[in-house]
């Protein structure tokens, strides 16, 4: 949230590592994810999306409805 507003951003793509090798979203992954959306409508900041990287393997939460 600090790199959005401190580049003036109107929408971001978050995006994290799964060192495990498994890309599906945990429900973790899906709770910090709408916190993070919520907290940066406040500054009217859009997340366009959130990646998740797994090996050679990309999960998308736009693509899967999860935004």
């Amino acid at each position: 949230m600090k790199e959005a507003l401190a580049r003036n951003a109107a929408a971001c793509i978050l995006l994290h590592n799964h060192p495990s090798g498994v890309a599906e979203p945990s429900h973790v992954d899906e709770l910090i994810t709408r916190r993070l959306k919520d907290a940066l409508a406040l500054a009217d900041v859009r997340v366009l999306d959130h990646l998740i990287v797994a090996g050679e393997e990309v999960i998308s939460f736009a693509e899967k409805n999860l935004l």
